[in-house]
């Protein structure tokens, strides 16, 4: 029977790449962030209630979302965020059920990429939680290089969502990523082989 797993982690530590990697050994992949954009995409119901809630500035000259002034708004007022909420996840969950369901129809297994999915009190909607961990301070440093920011401003980043401890002791199994790219790949395929997904590579050797 098809699984429908539940990726998460924490802003910098690797789940896009464990998501790529998981998409390769043949899962399909139901995208949180992707099913966002086109929630709210040009033309679209979802970003004319935008238009309607924030005003004819929420809809840039090409008729896309102006991200830059709605996310300044829903930044510095939580009660605008809230209505944007309201707007979007609805959609967003129709169109991530959606998929699911057509791959699950299809006998496939699927990873729900939700980089949100404790916050949102979403690991019930799935049969398990696979988290891509690495530490706080290591989150920082990526953060820093990455998006070229100060410390304090990645400090700022990494404590406005849940602690990753905290995930890692919700989680039903952990991926590690404390380390090198090569290292990161190791503990996946570790982890697909004790779950079943992937023949490890000595029973490989015994077929031979």
């Amino acid at each position: 029977m098809p699984k429908v797993i539940g990726l998460t982690g924490g802003i910098a530590t690797g789940k896009s790449t464990v998501a790529e990697l998981l998409e390769i050994h043949g899962f399909k992949i139901v995208d949180a962030d992707t099913a966002s954009r086109q929630a709210v995409e040009k033309g679209s119901p979802g970003l004319n209630q935008v238009k309607e809630k924030f005003g004819d500035e929420a809809i840039d000259e090409d008729g896309n979302m102006n991200r830059a002034y709605v996310g300044d708004i829903v930044f510095n007022q939580p009660e605008k965020r809230l209505e944007l909420n309201e707007i979007v996840h609805p959609i967003v969950r129709e169109i991530m059920e959606r998929e699911k369901q057509q791959y699950l129809d299809a006998g496939q297994d699927v990873i729900m990429d939700i980089p949100l999915l404790f916050e949102n009190d979403l690991q019930n909607t799935v049969d398990e939680v696979w988290l891509v961990y690495t530490s706080e301070s290591i989150q920082i440093d990526r953060l820093m290089e990455r998006n070229d920011l100060s410390m304090e401003d990645a400090k700022a980043r990494v404590y406005s969502q849940m602690s990753i401890d905290k995930k890692r002791r919700m989680a039903d199994h952990v991926i590690d990523n404390r380390d090198s790219k090569l290292e990161l790949k190791q503990n996946l395929e570790r982890l697909l082989v004790e779950q079943g997904y992937l023949q490890s590579s000595e029973e490989d050797n015994e077929s031979v």
